[in-house]
């Protein structure tokens, strides 16, 4: 463009006024957030004046910029669901277990009306996550780390390392993410509590402590699980100070020993607990359940061994699932 000579003062003089009216409402602006931010509870997970604030974490892929509070959550395993349903977040789309129903039995339905499936949980589909253009993905590198630049291209992606046995410290990721540590500190306090009243229930330490109680899972596909420490169910196991069995401490990488139906003696404990993924038949709990060997163990001769929901046991990972889990712990422990 070109000026013309005279113009030099008179664009200076523009540029002055522009600059004095900028400054002031910068000004007035920044009054104005001071003012909403004193007012806010930040706790709320409702979105303050500052909404566009972002925050960086340390995730398993390195550092993510992320909105303070996300509006639009994508998660994409159940831990994950778990989570923001325990915090209060309705994620706008999530992935699928492989189950009939979508996603998990135990989530209350209300809580999960309304959020979009965009795929099965190992195969995401990413046009379908786009279209919901989410501020926030969550996952784990585990089990989407091969798709870590597809994601975090769509939106921030904050990533743990693992799931199942760290889902405390996965959890307390979430609640960073999300932006509701506040929710997640009571959360905590109050599984502690449920914790206490468990034990109490059991007859105290030294009794839960004198109880041994195993865990096995039939797979479909897979040999039977007889489970260690280091997973999800084991941790639940751990806080309530019951007793397992000598096998649960062979298990491979602590997660779990692995029999077929003819060494399934393994699994002796004082209470038994065991869940199916897939067909009965083809998990080969229809043909253990039946065998001699089964019937013999010492929690099924003395009506200590109970059925329980693999979804919820051992799929589910997280608080809400855990609360379920203790009420059915106690009321299975206590059973004379």
């Amino acid at each position: 463009m070109k000026r013309s000579p005279h113009g030099h003062r008179h664009h200076r003089r523009h540029l002055h006024l522009h600059l004095h009216r900028a400054v002031t409402g910068v000004l007035a602006l920044t009054g104005a957030l001071a003012l909403t931010a004193c007012g806010s509870d930040d706790t709320s997970g409702k979105p303050s004046a500052g909404a566009a604030a972002t925050h960086t974490m340390k995730t398993a892929m390195g550092d993510v910029k992320v909105p303070d509070h996300p509006r639009r959550v994508v998660v994409l395993d159940t831990a994950e669901l778990d989570s923001a349903i325990t915090l209060g977040v309705k994620p706008v789309g999530s992935t699928h277990a492989d189950v009939k129903s979508g996603f998990l039995d135990y989530l209350p339905r209300n809580k999960v009306a309304g959020i979009k499936d965009v795929g099965a949980m190992l195969q995401p589909n990413m046009e379908a996550i786009a279209a919901l253009k989410p501020d926030l993905i969550l996952t784990s590198k585990i089990r989407h780390g091969d798709k870590y630049s597809q994601l975090s291209a769509i939106a921030p992606t904050v990533m743990t390392e693992n799931t199942g046995y760290p889902w405390k410290a996965n959890f307390q990721v979430h609640a960073d993410a999300l932006g509701t540590q506040a929710e997640a500190a009571r959360t905590v306090t109050a599984y502690d509590a449920h914790i206490r009243r468990v034990v109490a229930a059991l007859g105290g330490p030294t009794k839960a402590a004198a109880t041994k109680v195993g865990m096995v899972r039939f797979v479909e596909g897979a040999d039977i699980r007889i489970y260690g420490r280091k997973n999800y169910i084991g941790t639940i196991l751990a806080d309530l100070g019951v007793g397992r069995p000598p096998i649960a401490d062979k298990a491979k990488d602590g997660f779990s020993y692995d029999v077929s139906p003819e060494r399934i003696d393994l699994a002796d404990a004082d209470v038994l607990f065991h869940s199916t993924y897939g067909d009965p038949a083809k998990a080969k709990e229809t043909q253990t359940t039946s065998s001699g060997l089964w019937k013999n163990l010492r929690a099924v001769k003395n009506g200590k061994s109970f059925g329980v929901d693999d979804q919820l046991w051992i799929q589910g990972i997280g608080y809400t699932a855990a609360d379920k889990i203790l009420d059915q712990l106690q009321t299975d422990l206590t059973k004379r």
